[in-house]
């Protein structure tokens, strides 16, 4: 996931339309320690710290159906990657400020103009995120000094800025819920007294001939009650008595049919349509 950051942050500075003094320069991710002394004009981008952007924080789990079963997965965990952005120079004296300033001045500007990282620019991992990554450029979070990290750098201080770009790292771990309820039970009575039930039912409306979901209106014939699928094809019907009821059900292109159904369900799936196109 990292490297792939990297990958994608190198892809923005070779556009063909970034500024020739970046294009021309070299991009580097190397620690920028005593021992780094590149040869040309190089902007380095250092990754020093990873944290959770507590901000973009989802506490929701997803719940995802496939195969006839529902799922739930934990929500990505957003983090915030922290470069530190220097320029360097190979020249000497007021040629090698001006050449790492013009770098840095280049850079910033770039950057600025790149919130959230447009999609053209995604490597590796970061292609499918679920979110476009986000980017703060020159905040210096909650105001860190510096002057400690120079040090253990092993080197002087030099104009710097940050890059925080915020990924989302998406969880592979599935729990399994189970089926998706199609009957549901509610017994209603006084105390001391006997219970009635009341069922809710419900299915899904697919094409017969690609499975597709459809948007179909239902009909309870017997007792006049119609309702319209949601964008997943699925419909339900509450408040029904045990007992047997014909299931009308219409879409456009398709033929109309009537599925006899049992109150409560004999079966899974059993309130399931598929229509054949007309």
């Amino acid at each position: 996931m990292f490297q792939d950051l990297d990958k994608t942050l190198q892809a923005i500075f070779e556009d063909p339309l970034v500024p020739a003094v970046l294009r021309e320069a070299d991009v580097s991710f190397e620690t920028p320690d005593k021992n780094y002394t590149p040869n040309q004009a190089t902007l380095n981008l250092f990754l020093h710290e990873m944290t959770e952007n507590r901000e973009l924080r989802d506490p929701e789990p997803i719940q995802i159906f496939e195969d006839g079963l529902y799922k739930r997965r934990l929500p990505p965990l957003r983090v915030a990657c922290s470069y530190l952005v220097t320029g360097w120079s190979s020249q000497t004296g007021a040629l090698k400020v001006a050449e790492e300033h013009q770098l840095l001045g280049q850079a910033l500007g770039w950057l600025c103009a790149l919130d959230p990282i447009p999609q053209q620019y995604w490597r590796g991992a970061l292609i499918g995120q679920p979110y476009p990554p986000p980017t703060m450029v020159a905040q210096l979070e909650g105001g860190k000094p510096l002057g400690e990290f120079w040090s253990a750098l092993g080197i002087a201080p030099r104009p710097a800025f940050t890059l925080q770009v915020t990924v989302a790292l998406v969880s592979a771990a599935e729990h399994p819920l189970g089926p998706e309820v199609i009957t549901y039970e509610t017994r209603l009575g006084v105390s001391g007294g006997p219970l009635q039930s009341a069922f809710l039912i419900g299915g899904t409306v697919l094409a017969a001939d690609s499975n597709a979901p459809l948007a179909a209106a239902i009909t309870i014939k017997e007792l006049g009650r119609t309702m319209q699928t949601d964008p997943l094809g699925r419909y339900r019907f509450s408040g029904l008595a045990s007992g047997h009821y014909t299931l009308q059900t219409a879409a456009v292109g398709f033929a109309s049919v009537d599925t006899p159904v049992e109150v409560p369900a004999a079966a899974g799936q059993a309130y399931n349509i598929a229509l054949n196109p007309s």
